[in-house]
Parts: C-alpha cells; structure tokens; sequence
C-alpha cells in the first residue's frame, strides 16, 4: 500500500504510541482526583499542556485542550463573535475556502443575527491582505483565515495579516490543523488571538486537539458540568490523547525543518511527472504550498472514479477533504479558485508525510498516468 492522504490523518508513529500507552493501563486515573494515581494523570496533563505552549511560544494558560480542529474551530469562532456582540461588533470576515468547521460556524452565527464576509483567494488560492484591511470595518469581531488550505496545501500571509488586525484592534483566528508540525507557528510573531489544532494531522491520535486563545481574548465556555479546562469545557480529560498529542507535536516540529526539505523534493518530483499527463492541471500556488501538497485537476475525468482505480492499484488519495467525502457538489475550495464544476470534479489530492519515501512518488507515477487513460476511456465509451 503506498498512502498518499495524509492531509486526512496520518498513523501514529511508535514514539507517540508508547508515550500514550500507560494511560490506558497503570496510570489510569481522572485527573480531578486527589489520591495519587489521579495527581499523576493531572502531572502528565499539565506537562502536555506546557509541551503544546512551548511549541506554539504560548503561555500554558493559553492552551486548552479539544476534541480536534472542528471543536477548536468552532470555539474559537463562536466565542469571539459572541464576545464582540456585547459591544455591538456584528461583523465576521473569513475567506471563501475555509474548512467547513469555520464556514457552517458562520453560517450558524449569521442566522443569530451576524453579517459576514468571505474573502477572495484568487487563481493561486492565497488571499490579498490588502483585500482583507479593505473589508474591515468598525463593527467587525473576528477575522478567521486558515494558515494553510486542507485540500490545495496554500499558505497563507498570517503574519502580515495578523500585523492588519492587532493595528486596526479586530481579533484574529488561524485554522493552522494542516500546519501544524510542518510549518513553525510562533503565535506571537504570527499576531494571532486564536489557532486550532488537531493530533491526528502530525501522527498524533484522533479524536484530540488544542486551541490556543491569547490572554486578554474574553474567554468564555464550550461546555458546561465540571471545572475541567478551568471551568470552560467540561468533561473527564482524554489523558492518554493529549500526551500523544504533545508528544507528537514536540516531534514534528523538532524535525519540521529536515522533512520539509525532503517532502518538498518528492512533492516537486509528484507534480512534475503527473503534469506530463495530458489535460493536467495543478492547483493553487505551485511555491507558497505546503511541503507534502500536491492537488491535480484533469480534464474530462471523474475524480472518484479515478480514486477507487488508484485504490484497487494499493495507493490511497482523496479527491478533497475528508469531512466532505460523498458529497455530490464540486469542492468549494476549487470552485473558489475559479475552476468550472466539471474541472472540479476532476480533482485528485495527494498529501505526503515523514513516513513516504521516494519509491512511493514513483510507485504513484507508474499507476497514474493509465490509470487517468483508463477512467477517460470508460468514459468516453459510456457516452456512445
């Protein structure tokens, strides 16, 4: 099996696992307990969250641990437009390819009365800061862009983005789930209030992430009961999750600098061969893109049946993200590009990380171009 979708979820990796295991065993116990195995599980908790903090250049206060990106996402973007609404500030800006944990927030908030404005990304899929600064206005609450885009691997301008909002004082939030342990993210160079994370993107478990909230940012609650989180999301913490999600940010980012140096090579090496197919088109910025990012369009071809092809030849892609797998619409991240529905429709998305190697790309390379001819082919004789 070659996979190739890492931008969906990555495997834990060995290191991770073997942090993780003694919480599900010996060390068992609810951090709200006073007696010892419970004092040790609220230890390792706390040594996480300052893991997480001192990746982020965040202070550990700042860090509160979620289910994953959607949660973080979705916490990050309710709070901060309910916060401006006290003092009148109805407006939300976010771009028009944001993942859907942001954009379905919105669309909530605007039926609560919100009025919100998404950005333009252009042919390259990067958004203007000036564009953004020319949206702005004295009402807006919240301006959420994504660090990097989940389907086309874009990265976007956060840090001058962020010089806009902390000048013209509007909170500012990054979806930063797929940057996260491929690029450094220092939240206070990147002026950032608000960033959401999520474990399983850089070969940590599912089903746990982080959101950083600046001090200052007007916390307020996710969900009510206990007093976990310091009182603002309740429920017994996912112990053995967080530690590997610590454990697995640590790593990544302390290799972050030799993997994109190789991912980049292998991704370059990905988009050479598969444009030497006819009809081929790479989408987004073919420089300013994640390491590990390589997403394709081709010409009269129906991208799911091209991925059950490559399936059944051991390799695993995607067509877009995986929170909008079965959908019949095209991709909103390639219809915000430009691209006509049909061309959409042709997408395939293949991610790389750490674990892929060099005969992986030309594993991909050797299916791909007859596989393309073969779902044309099929095509082509279904319309006769």
């Amino acid at each position: 099996m070659i996979y190739a979708d890492n931008a969906a979820t990555t495997p834990v990796s060995e290191s991770v696992l073997k942090a993780m295991l003694p919480f599900f065993s010996e060390e068992f116990g609810n951090p709200s307990s006073l007696y010892s195995v419970g004092r040790r599980a609220k230890r390792a908790l706390e040594t996480a969250r300052e893991t997480v903090a001192s990746c982020l250049n965040a202070r550990p206060d700042e860090i509160f641990f979620t289910s994953g990106g959607s949660e973080s996402d979705n916490w990050a973007v309710k709070m901060a437009a309910r916060n401006g609404k006290k003092s009148g500030k109805t407006h939300l800006i976010a771009t028009a390819f944001e993942h859907h944990a942001v954009l379905h927030s919105l669309s909530a908030l605007e039926r609560e009365g919100f009025s919100v404005t998404l950005l333009p990304v252009h042919e390259n899929g990067i958004v203007r800061p000036e564009e953004l600064e020319h949206a702005l206005r004295p009402r807006t609450a919240l301006v959420s862009v994504m660090t990097a885009n989940n389907e086309i691997g874009t990265i976007q301008p956060i840090r001058e983005i962020g010089e806009i909002c902390r000048r013209r004082h509007v909170p500012f939030h990054t979806d930063a789930v797929q940057a996260a342990g491929v690029l450094p993210l220092d939240v206070r160079a990147l002026g950032v209030d608000f960033l959401s994370l999520s474990a399983h993107k850089f070969h940590g478990p599912k089903g746990v992430g982080a959101l950083f909230v600046r001090r200052g940012s007007g916390l307020s609650g996710m969900i009510d009961g206990g007093a976990q989180e310091r009182g603002l999301r309740a429920g017994t913490e996912n112990v053995a999750g967080i530690v590997g999600l610590a454990a697995a940010l640590r790593e990544s980012c302390e290799k972050a600098p030799e993997n994109a140096a190789r991912l980049s090579a292998l991704r370059n090496r990905l988009i050479e061969g598969a444009l030497a197919i006819p009809g081929a088109r790479l989408n987004g910025d073919p420089e300013q893109r994640l390491p590990g990012n390589v997403n394709l369009s081709f010409e009269d071809l129906d991208g799911e049946a091209l991925l059950l092809l490559l399936d059944q030849n051991g390799i695993c892609a995607s067509a877009g993200s995986a929170c909008a797998a079965g959908s019949l619409e095209p991709s909103h991240v390639l219809r915000a590009l430009g691209l006509a529905p049909q061309l959409a429709r042709g997408s395939l998305r293949l991610t790389l990380s750490a674990q892929n190697a060099r005969e992986d790309v030309d594993g991909i390379l050797r299916v791909l171009p007859e596989a393309v001819r073969r779902v044309r082919a099929f095509a082509s004789r279904s319309e006769r």
